[in-house]
């Protein structure tokens, strides 16, 4: 996760955002992980798992959903990724330089 809190943190002024969600974890531990690993980006919780596998089909950290600002799909990658690595930043500019509605 640090390459993607990097990201969060050089681009959430330009427009990124990145919501990470724990799931089959309780709130005690989450918090607890949040803490020691110093996450800024907000997480959120699926205790049971069943939005983030039965919706989405995410059985497995990390998972990676890419959402430009018009909310369509236009990436998804399961796996750690170097995502602050120079072609995952020029990804993310170009995700951020499409105009809206585009």
């Amino acid at each position: 996760m640090p390459p993607v809190q990097k990201l969060y943190q050089d681009y959430r002024g330009k427009g990124l955002e990145v919501l990470l969600i724990d799931f089959k974890e309780g709130a005690d531990k989450v918090r607890q992980t949040v803490k020691e690993r110093g996450y800024v980006a907000p997480v959120l919780l699926d205790e049971s798992g069943d939005v983030t596998g039965k919706v989405y089909g995410v059985w497995g950290p990390p998972t990676v959903y890419i959402v430009d600002r018009q909310g369509r799909l236009v990436g998804r990658a399961a796996g750690a990724r170097e995502w602050d690595s120079q072609k995952g930043r020029q990804f993310i500019e170009a995700v951020l330089a499409a105009p809206a509605g585009s």
